[in-house]
């Protein structure tokens, strides 16, 4: 299965959004998911355990590594990477239904995902979420409770490798104020879809027309 076009001209838009784990990705697409209807989220097949609330289907596709690996051998992934001792990827599958159900994808994907989508479709759009400062991710990922102290330390010490590779994105949005950074996300969404390029193929097509072609313009009345 091949992936959509790589040129702006597709107005299919793909939105890959990364983050270091605790800088509040997750969430910040999830806002962004209930305010655009017509953008589906990617969900991503992993091997790690279900959080608490997590749902099969709705946040992960939950799977054990076996399986993982014989989807990897089929070439069933437009990216997969080993993130903190886990395996997640995107499956062909996911953006397919996407581009059949709506108008745009979100991908909330590492940065090894996010190079590899970019390798294979340059018109995707990236952004990178930025934490205020270390300490503040820190406080964070301890906050949420969901993890034991060795993996908070990897997730620590992985953050830095994470913020290093910044300059594979088109923007970078720092969530020092969840509602500010959502609203620079959201204006990110809104701003790509209004690209001169993704709408040049529907103003030729207005240009091809005729003037006979032209639907009323509710002018005059007959008298």
């Amino acid at each position: 299965m091949s992936l959509p076009s790589d040129s702006l001209s597709d107005e299919f838009l793909m939105l890959i959004v990364s983050s270091p784990s605790g800088a509040g990705k997750t969430t910040l697409c999830n806002r962004l998911r209930a305010d655009f209807a017509d953008l589906r989220f990617s969900v991503s097949h992993t091997t790690r355990r279900p959080r608490t609330g997590e749902v099969d289907g709705r946040e992960y596709h939950f799977v054990d590594e076996p399986a993982f690996r014989q989807m990897a051998a089929d070439q069933a992934f437009a990216e997969w990477a080993e993130v903190h001792g886990h395996y997640y990827g995107t499956s062909f599958g996911e953006i397919g239904r996407a581009r059949e159900e709506g108008s745009g994808v979100i991908f909330d994907i590492d940065f090894q995902g996010a190079r590899q989508i970019r390798a294979r479709v340059p018109a995707a759009v990236s952004v990178f979420i930025l934490p205020p400062s270390l300490t503040e991710l820190e406080r964070r990922l301890r906050g949420r409770g969901t993890e034991d102290e060795p993996t908070t330390l990897r997730r620590l010490a992985n953050a830095k490798r994470e913020i290093a590779h910044y300059g594979l994105f088109d923007y970078v949005v720092v969530n020092d104020d969840l509602d500010q950074a959502y609203l620079r996300l959201k204006s990110i969404a809104i701003g790509e879809r209004c690209r001169r390029q993704r709408h040049a193929p529907r103003c030729e097509h207005l240009l091809a027309m005729t003037h006979q072609d032209d639907p009323p313009s509710g002018g005059e009345t007959g008298k």
